[in-house]
């Protein structure tokens, strides 16, 4: 009788190329070269008996068959790790509060955060999407919550902030910010830009407002959000351009040109706040487990 199912590791493979959208970016993800990335994708294509990736010159993407197969592999990693740490003395058991700037992954947080369940099913998950200047203030505070992940300009200014109590912090991702607007906008604006903002508690904006204040660049705010997605939904209504980072990006929403005129920007660093004194074992372990998944 023939062997049935798929290689676990093909499967770990394959999620981590159709997650970052390319080869290269897949290979750094499960450390192993390029050509080794490539042949686990051909054996398992083989093994599935029909395509699961689409290759292009901007990427890959999965076919209707491979979003199937993308949905069942991360369920079967995810429950190949809970078992691995169940017998490992390492399954979560308990309440976890976490805290989280709406800027992180928005197009994949909530699919992050399922997984994170699904690989321990005993854990009862409550999440908060917070400005990160606020998670930043409640460092210190347990009643608040148990985990942070906030975001953090990378600037000379900031780093050097960070190099004290920010120093334990763990940095799981890094990306561009890129001045966004819709993608049926114009080639070129007419000055002065239309601005869509956030509120004055976040960061980003007001970095954003001083930058274009030190550049002498003229703007109106044409419209003010709450929060990414009312911003994104300013954005893709064609109400103005603004700054967003990389994985906020899509639905509409696009890089502006680089005949904008617009001064260059920083990256950003998101990063999970460091242990507290008398952290319970759980929210450590709960800690160390989503380095893996925001990573």
């Amino acid at each position: 009788m023939s062997q049935r199912g798929f290689d676990l590791a093909q499967l770990r493979t394959f999620v981590a190329v159709a997650e970052s959208g390319g080869v290269s970016a897949g290979a750094q993800r499960v450390f192993l070269s390029q050509s080794s990335v490539s042949e686990q994708l051909k054996k398992l294509e083989e093994r599935a008996g029909q395509p699961l990736l689409v290759r292009s010159r901007q990427g890959v993407s999965p076919t209707s068959a491979g979003e199937r197969l993308l949905e069942h592999a991360r369920r079967i990693i995810a429950m190949s790790e809970a078992a691995f740490d169940d017998l490992q003395g390492r399954s979560l058991d308990g309440e976890l509060r976490i805290a989280i700037t709406d800027y992180y992954r928005p197009h994949d947080i909530a699919r992050i955060l399922k997984t994170f369940s699904e690989q321990h099913p005993r854990l009862k998950l409550h999440v908060t999407v917070l400005p990160s200047a606020v998670i930043d203030s409640g460092a210190d505070d347990h009643a608040s919550f148990d985990i942070g992940l906030s975001a953090r300009l990378v600037t000379g200014q900031l780093r050097a902030r960070g190099a004290g109590a920010g120093a334990a912090s763990i940095v799981v991702r890094r990306e561009r910010l890129l001045w966004a607007s819709c993608a049926d906008a114009a080639s070129r604006p007419i000055a002065p830009y239309q601005l869509v903002l956030l509120p004055s508690t976040c960061q980003l904006q007001r970095f954003v407002v001083k930058l274009l204040d030190q550049h002498k660049v003229p703007y109106v705010v044409s419209h003010s959000a709450s929060g990414v997605a009312g911003l994104q939904l300013a954005l893709k209504a064609g109400l103005g351009i603004s700054c967003l980072n990389e994985s906020s990006l899509g639905g509409g929403v696009v890089a502006c040109a680089a005949n904008f005129g617009l001064p260059p920007l920083p990256a950003i660093e998101f990063h999970l706040l460091p242990r507290r004194p008398g952290e319970s074992e759980l929210v450590s372990n709960a800690r160390d487990a989503l380095v893996r998944l925001f990573a």
